[in-house]
């Protein structure tokens, strides 16, 4: 029993030399088919993970990206806060109403005379934190404007004090006229 298949069938004369060396050669080029097809199947595979890596890892960046750009958000609304807290000017109880337009609405803010004058020259300006608005100087309006300009809802133009080129400057105003 130790000779081959092969071997016994020539031993019997069923088969001849040639025979035998065809069908090992048929075999050889079978295994060898075999063996390139794993190969392309192994390569199919690996370019298959391949691809689901790099999908992974794209969508990884993009979640990194969106979170990134929500803390800078965060962060911006922090700075903004921490601005209008530490300068907004003290609610005081005013009299006169202070009118003013926000996103095509005409909303009132009611201020004392000095706050008025300073928002009508642009000294100050309006914000808005929560819903609320508030008053604070024109400087630290800007410094929110660079970071929110939506948090802005007011800021005037400052207004240039009375320059000598004034050419009715030297004449009083009677005091009946004044209000």
């Amino acid at each position: 029993m130790a000779n081959s298949l092969h071997e016994q069938l020539m031993k019997a004369g069923l088969v001849d030399a040639k025979q035998v060396n065809k069908a090992k050669k048929a075999k050889q080029r079978k295994e060898k088919e075999q063996r390139h097809k794993k190969h392309k199947l192994e390569d199919e595979a690996t370019r298959l993970a391949k691809q689901a890596r790099a999908k992974d890892v794209e969508r990884d960046r993009e979640l990194n990206r969106k979170r990134q750009e929500a803390a800078q958000r965060k962060a911006v609304a922090a700075q903004i806060r921490q601005l209008i807290e530490m300068n907004r000017l003290t609610p005081e109880d005013g009299e006169i109403a202070y009118h003013f337009n926000d996103a095509g609405k005409v909303r009132s803010l009611y201020v004392t005379e000095k706050i008025h004058t300073q928002l009508s020259r642009g000294n100050l300006a309006i914000v808005t934190l929560d819903g609320r608005y508030q008053v604070v100087p024109a400087g630290v309006a800007e410094k929110i404007a660079e970071r929110d300009a939506q948090a802005v809802i007011l800021r005037n133009d400052v207004e240039k004090e009375d320059d000598g080129d004034d050419p009715y400057a030297e004449f009083k105003v009677p005091d009946d006229l004044l209000w």
